[in-house]
């Protein structure tokens, strides 16, 4: 198969541009976790840093 129609076949099959839009938008969801698990991360890190602090040594 030549590379031309081997192009033209990518072009015009629609299951290809379905995948793609999928693994956007499964791109995008990981993305949206990544930043809100970052997030939570560091605010209940300065929560533990702050309970570290008032706890007392016996």
């Amino acid at each position: 198969m030549s590379l031309y129609l081997l192009a033209q076949s990518l072009v015009t099959d629609r299951k290809g541009v379905t995948a793609l839009e999928y693994g956007l938008i499964a791109a995008l969801i990981a993305a949206v976790i990544v930043g809100a698990v970052t997030t939570l991360g560091t605010s209940a890190a300065g929560v533990f840093q702050f309970i570290a602090g008032k706890l007392v040594t016996p």
